[in-house]
């Protein structure tokens, strides 16, 4: 079941509680700001996932990835990875 737009998987999150997100696939706008450009950029392409686009692994998606504060050393990418063999 595809659960983000860019590979997190909600149910791990420590914010989905707590912020009481459906996930964004389910919001229209993050919890965090006005927007997520991950989010964003899926929705405009129509697609359900990063891992269904051309430019994947994009940089901007990396950049998320690989945060120094935010990130998960790229296990959201191989996530979409595992979401596109299906």
């Amino acid at each position: 079941m595809i659960e983000s737009r860019c590979g997190l998987i909600c149910s791990e999150c420590d914010y989905k509680e707590k912020m009481n997100c459906a996930g964004c696939i389910k919001i229209s706008k993050p919890f965090w700001g006005e927007e997520c450009p991950v989010k964003s950029c899926c929705e405009n392409k129509e697609l359900a996932n990063c891992g269904e686009c051309e430019e994947f692994p994009c940089e901007l998606l990396k950049s998320f990835a690989y945060d120094e504060t935010q990130g998960d050393d790229g296990k959201r990418i191989e996530q979409c990875k595992k979401w596109n063999l299906n």
